[in-house]
């Protein structure tokens, strides 16, 4: 047991100096977000969508749902053998945004069974009158959520409502949000470190964009995006350093050598 214990101690550490650029990421993130809603006034669900707009929030969103996030996923993931890193900081790259998205989708899960907060867009449902209130709505089976939501084609955009359609859980904290945040947080740090800033700005002004989406489809309130922002930032202060264990180096040390 002490020897298992020195093991875990050599690979893992809490130091929060190797993680200033991704709280340096996650805060130009959470700046940008509460700049956004604070000048943006709340979307009206009952308006139309252009095609266009539409079709840039469909994107957005679907770019860190089900539809998307593994693609978006392996896209990130290219980015340490873009720039060549050793097998050994490969290890610790990897193993660390695994964890903190392994972890992300444990909170999310747990805390939308906690909170139980109704979606934006069932209040606007009970408004026009095709449920009595949310928590009518939420009483429901999965099924007769999805009816509900189909008789209101006359009201609201289909833009909107196919996001509806497949989600008809609760709202906070934005699991979306939580993904994009854990993803700007950590390859956001990578690339500064890298001192790649315009990559990192790119793919800040896509995390703000997928935010934007979740408010102007009506799936999450404002402080729902603001809550999956501290959720992704406080994982980060938890979520250990990694080094990558001696037998890994000994590889690439031998590899050097051949």
């Amino acid at each position: 047991m002490p020897a298992f214990k020195k093991a875990i101690r050599s690979i893992v550490n809490w130091s929060l100096s190797p993680k200033r650029f991704e709280f340096m990421a996650i805060g130009v993130l959470t700046t940008l977000i509460g700049l956004m809603i604070l000048v943006i006034p709340t979307p009206d669900l009952t308006s139309a969508l252009s095609n266009t707009l539409g079709f840039i929030l469909d994107d957005l969103t679907m770019s860190a749902g089900q539809e998307g996030f593994l693609y978006t996923t392996v896209l990130l993931c290219l980015l340490p053998l873009i720039f060549r890193l050793p097998l050994p900081r490969l290890f610790e790259v990897y193993a660390k945004f695994g964890m903190l998205l392994v972890l992300s989708f444990v909170l999310k899960t747990g805390m939308k069974h906690i909170t139980e907060v109704p979606r934006p867009y069932t209040l606007q449902l009970s408004q026009s009158e095709l449920v009595d209130s949310p928590e009518t709505f939420y009483a429901q089976d999965a099924i007769q959520r999805e009816l509900i939501i189909e008789s209101a084609q006359d009201i609201f955009s289909p833009w909107r409502l196919k996001h509806w359609e497949g989600e008809t859980n609760y709202s906070m904290p934005s699991g979306h949000t939580i993904f994009v945040a854990i993803c700007v947080m950590f390859w956001g740090g990578f690339l500064l470190a890298q001192q790649q800033k315009t990559l990192m700005a790119l793919l800040v002004f896509w995390g703000v964009g997928v935010g934007f989406s979740r408010l102007w489809l009506g799936m999450h309130w404002p402080l729902d995006v603001m809550v999956s922002l501290v959720c992704a930032a406080s994982l980060n202060l938890l979520v250990p350093n990694v080094t990558a264990p001696n037998w890994i180096s000994r590889i690439t040390f031998k590899k050097s050598r051949a």
